[in-house]
C-alpha cells in the first residue's frame, strides 16, 4: 500500500485542526494559528508562540462596540437646559477597522449639534464615536451611525458630523497612496436645511482650536 508522506506544513495544518477540537481552546486563537500557518508561517516558533492569544485580545479590543449599549452609556448623562447655541466636540481621536479588509483606519471626528431643551455630558460623545468605530465599519456608515444616533437620543434640532480618516487599505496595499485623506459628514435637521447653521458649524471646525493657543 502506498504511504502518503506529508511536508512540515501540512503536519502542522493537521495538527493544528486536532488542537481546534478542544472544548476549552479560544475559536479566535485557533483561527489566528490557521492563518499563521497559511501565510506560510511556523506558529510554534519562539517569536509567535503568543501571537495568537495578543491577537484574540486585541481583536476583541477593536471590536468591543458590538458589546456596548447606547442607551446604557448615555443612561444620567443628558440634562435639561435652556441652551439655544450650537455645541461642538471636535477632533476626537478614533481609530476603526476596514470591514473589506480588516486593516485600521483611524483619524478625527468632529460633532455638532443643536440643543433642543437638553444637552448631553461632553465626555458622552466621544464615547458614542468609540462605540460605533470600534466595529467592523465603512467610513461612510460610520459617520451616519453617530449622527442619528446623536439625533434621536437628543432629540437635538440638527446634528452636524464630519469625519477625516487615513485608511491602511489604500496606504499599504491597492493604490499605495499615504497621503490620502477621505472626509464624509452627515447633517441631519436645521443642519441640512439651513445653510447657515451648516456654514457656522464647517467654519468653526476648521478654526483655530484651544491648543493653538488663540
Amino acid at each position: 500500500m502506498a504511504k502518503v508522506v506529508l511536508g512540515s506544513r501540512a503536519r502542522r495544518l493537521r495538527a493544528s485542526s486536532r488542537e481546534e477540537t478542544s472544548t476549552d481552546q479560544d475559536p479566535v486563537e485557533a483561527l489566528v494559528t490557521q492563518l499563521l500557518l497559511h501565510v506560510g508561517e511556523a506558529p510554534e516558533r519562539n517569536g509567535l508562540l503568543n501571537t495568537p492569544k495578543r491577537v484574540a485580545k486585541a481583536m476583541r479590543f477593536m471590536t468591543q462596540g458590538y458589546r456596548q449599549d447606547i442607551d446604557h452609556l448615555l443612561n444620567g448623562a443628558l440634562f435639561p437646559i435652556e441652551y439655544d447655541e450650537m455645541v461642538i466636540v471636535k477632533d476626537i481621536d478614533f481609530f476603526s477597522m476596514c470591514e473589506h479588509h480588516l486593516l485600521p483606519f483611524f483619524g478625527k471626528c468632529h460633532v455638532g449639534y443643536l440643543p433642543n431643551k437638553k444637552v448631553v455630558g461632553l465626555s458622552k460623545i466621544p464615547r458614542v464615536v468609540d462605540a460605533f468605530s470600534r466595529r467592523l465599519q465603512v467610513q461612510e456608515r460610520l459617520t451616519v451611525q453617530i449622527a442619528e444616533t446623536l439625533k434621536k437620543k437628543l432629540n437635538a434640532h440638527g446634528v452636524g458630523v464630519v469625519m477625516e480618516a487615513r485608511h491602511l487599505c489604500m496606504m499599504m496595499r491597492g493604490v499605495e497612496k499615504q497621503n490620502t485623506v477621505a472626509v464624509s459628514s452627515s447633517m441631519l435637521g436645521v443642519f441640512r436645511t439651513q445653510q447657515q447653521t451648516r456654514e457656522e458649524f464647517l467654519k468653526l471646525i476648521r478654526g483655530s482650536s484651544v491648543r493653538d493657543g488663540s
